[in-house]
C-alpha cells in the first residue's frame, strides 16, 4: 500500500532535482527521503528517475506521475493549512521584509486592506533573505533571487530606473553615446552604496563599459536621495514609480533612453507556501504593484 509521505517526497526530489535538496526540504535525512522513493519505484515497477552524478533527471514515468500528482497534494496541503487556521484566534500575524522605499510607496498605502496584523522590517536583499531562512520574516519583497534550500520564488514586477537630475541642469546638445557618457561620468552623483547599484547597470546595459564614478554622496534610501536631487546636490539613478508619486516638480529625468529594469521577486518558505495571510498579502501588493 503506498504511503501519502512516499508521494510528497517524490514531489519534492522532482522539484529540486535532488534528494539530499529534497531532506532539507523536507527536514527528513537523505537515507530516509531516499527509502520513500525506493518504496514508491518498488510499487510503480519501475524506475522514476534517472541518477547523475550532478542530478536526478525525471523519466518519463516520472514526468507523468508528477502531472498526476503535484495538484492533488497541493491541494490536500492547502485543506490542511485551512483546517489549522480555522481553529486560531481571529486575528493572524504576517511578518513582511521589504526595502524601506518600496514598502512606502507600494504596501504602505494599501495596509488597511490586509486582515492580518502585518509585522514589517526593512533591509537589504541579502539581509532580509537570512531573517527569511530563520524564519523570523514569512514573505520578503526582494530584488535578487538567490536560490536557497526551502525556499520559493514569484515575480511580482519590474522597476523602471531612470536618471535624474535637478530641474535646472542644463544637458548637452549631442546624439553621441561617447560624449553622453563622457558628460555623465564627470557630473556629480549621489548613490545608494558605495558599489553603484544600478547605476552600475546602467553603464553596463548602455555603454558597455564600468562606471568610472566616485560618488560624492552615498545615501542608502531613495526618498532621501530624490530630494537631495531637487536641493542640487548631483545626480542619481530612482525608480519611476517613486517619481510618479513623488510630485517634486525641482527634478527631471534626463537621457530617458537610459533606462533599466529590474525585477523583483516574492520570496516565502515552501512549508509556508499555503498559509493564507501570505496568499492575501501577494495578492494586495500584486493589485497595486
Amino acid at each position: 500500500m503506498v504511503d501519502f509521505e512516499w508521494y510528497r517526497s517524490f514531489c519534492i526530489i522532482y522539484k529540486y532535482n535532488s534528494v539530499s535538496e529534497a531532506a532539507k526540504v523536507r527536514m527528513m535525512t537523505q537515507p530516509a527521503m531516499s527509502q520513500h522513493l525506493a518504496s514508491l519505484e518498488a510499487e510503480v515497477g519501475e524506475a522514476l528517475f534517472i541518477r547523475t552524478p550532478r542530478k536526478m533527471i525525471p523519466t518519463e514515468r516520472g514526468k507523468q506521475l508528477y502531472s498526476q500528482l503535484a495538484p492533488l497534494i497541493e491541494s490536500l496541503e492547502e485543506a490542511t493549512m485551512n483546517f489549522k487556521t480555522a481553529s486560531l484566534p481571529t486575528l493572524t500575524f504576517i511578518k513582511i521584509g521589504t526595502a524601506h522605499e518600496f514598502y512606502t510607496e507600494k504596501i504602505l498605502p494599501q495596509l488597511h486592506q490586509s486582515n492580518s496584523s502585518v509585522i514589517s522590517s526593512f533591509g537589504t536583499a541579502d539581509q532580509l533573505l537570512e531573517l527569511l531562512k530563520e524564519d523570523k520574516l514569512d514573505l520578503i519583497v526582494t530584488s535578487k533571487k538567490i536560490p536557497a534550500p526551502g525556499i520559493e520564488y514569484q515575480k511580482v514586477m519590474d522597476e523602471e530606473f531612470v536618471i535624474v537630475a535637478p530641474a535646472a541642469y542644463e544637458l548637452p546638445v549631442t546624439d553621441s553615446l561617447e560624449h553622453t557618457e563622457h558628460w555623465l561620468s564627470a557630473q556629480h552623483w549621489i548613490s545608494y552604496g558605495l558599489d553603484l547599484p544600478i547605476i552600475r547597470r546602467i553603464w553596463r546595459e548602455h555603454f558597455k563599459k564600468r562606471p568610472q564614478i566616485r560618488p560624492v554622496h552615498v545615501i542608502p534610501n531613495l526618498h532621501m536621495i530624490l530630494k537631495a536631487i531637487g536641493d542640487g546636490a548631483g545626480l542619481s539613478v530612482i525608480p519611476t514609480y517613486l517619481l510618479e508619486n513623488s510630485g517634486d516638480k525641482r527634478t527631471k529625468v534626463i537621457f530617458g533612453e537610459l533606462k533599466v529594469n529590474n525585477e523583483l521577486f516574492f520570496a516565502y518558505k515552501l512549508k509556508d507556501k499555503q498559509l493564507p495571510q501570505i496568499h492575501e498579502m501577494m495578492t494586495i501588493i500584486r493589485e497595486n504593484g
